[in-house]
C-alpha cells in the first residue's frame, strides 16, 4: 500500500459486523454464516482456521469481495461492500486485495513476468511501467532469475512465489491467502510460510486461510470458525 494510502486509512482495515450468509437449498435456507462480528487492523498477520463446512471458504469469499452477506455489514478501507455494484466489487478485487490460491491458477503458456503483469494490465496501466513493477514484484519473491519461465518450467514452490508476487503486484491492502501450501510438499510449504512471515514484516496485512494448525501457528492471531460463528479468537503471545 502507498503511504498516502496508509496515511489516508483511519481504523481498522476490516470491519465485519453481524454477517450472515444464508443460501436458499429448494424450501431450505443453510445458514453459511451466522452473526459473524471481527475487526483486523493494518498490518495484522490473521489465520482463519475451521473444519470442513465450518464457513471459513464463506467468509473467505465475503472478505475478498467475491461474494456480499446477506445481513449484516462488511466495511473495508471505510467503504461498506454490500452497497457497491459490481464494476466497484471487481475495482476493489484488483486494487485493494491481492489473492494467492491453492492451485496456483497461472496462465500455463505464458512467463512468469506476464502471468504477474495481468491484474495490471486489467487496470490500464502502461506497458513500460507493468514491466517494471511485475520485475520488482517477481524480486520481493527471489525469482528475478526466472521472468521467461513459464509454469511447467517451474517447481510447485516457484509456481507459488510467481503466484504471490501477481497478488503484490497492484501494491493492495490485503494479501488473502487461501491453503497457500495445500499443493505443496512440506520443505516447499515451510519456504511458502516463511515468503509471507518475510512479507508480513514489510508491512502487508494477511489473512490465511487453512485447516492446518502448523500453517496457522505462523500468524499473529487465529479466528477459529466452527458452524458459521467464530468460536475462538486468539492472539499469539509474544
Amino acid at each position: 500500500m502507498s503511504t498516502a494510502a496508509r496515511d489516508a486509512l483511519d481504523g481498522p482495515i476490516i470491519q465485519a459486523e453481524d454477517l450472515w450468509r444464508t443460501y436458499e437449498m429448494g424450501a431450505e435456507e443453510i445458514h453459511a454464516l451466522r452473526g459473524v462480528t471481527f475487526t483486523i487492523a493494518l498490518g495484522d498477520y490473521v489465520a482463519v482456521m475451521g473444519p470442513s463446512g465450518s464457513g471459513k471458504s464463506t467468509l473467505m469469499n465475503l472478505i475478498g469481495c467475491l461474494d456480499t452477506p446477506t445481513r449484516g455489514s462488511y466495511v473495508l478501507r471505510g467503504k461498506t461492500v454490500s452497497e457497491m455494484d459490481d464494476d466497484e466489487l471487481a475495482g476493489i478485487r484488483n486494487r485493494e486485495i491481492g489473492f494467492v490460491f491453492q492451485t496456483f491458477n497461472l496462465l500455463p503458456r505464458a512467463t512468469a513476468l506476464h502471468n504477474v503483469e495481468l491484474p495490471l494490465v486489467y487496470a490500464g496501466v502502461k506497458r513500460e511501467e507493468r514491466i517494471e513493477r511485475a520485475r520488482k514484484a517477481l524480486e520481493m519473491v527471489d525469482l528475478a532469475d526466472r521472468v521467461t519461465h513459464k509454469p511447467n518450467e517451474l517447481s510447485g514452490g516457484q509456481r507459488q512465489r510467481v503466484a504471490v508476487a501477481r497478488a503484490l503486484v497492484m501494491n493492495p491492502s490485503i494479501l488473502l491467502a487461501d491453503e497457500p501450501t495445500g499443493n505443496l510438499d512440506t520443505a516447499t510449504g515451510r519456504d511458502i510460510m516463511r515468503l509471507l512471515e518475510k512479507l508480513h514484516e514489510k508491512g502487508h496485512t494477511i489473512i490465511l486461510v487453512t485447516h492446518e494448525k502448523d500453517v496457522a501457528d505462523h500468524a499473529d492471531r487465529t479466528l477459529f470458525i466452527r458452524d458459521g460463528q467464530i468460536e475462538s479468537d486468539v492472539r499469539r503471545s509474544a
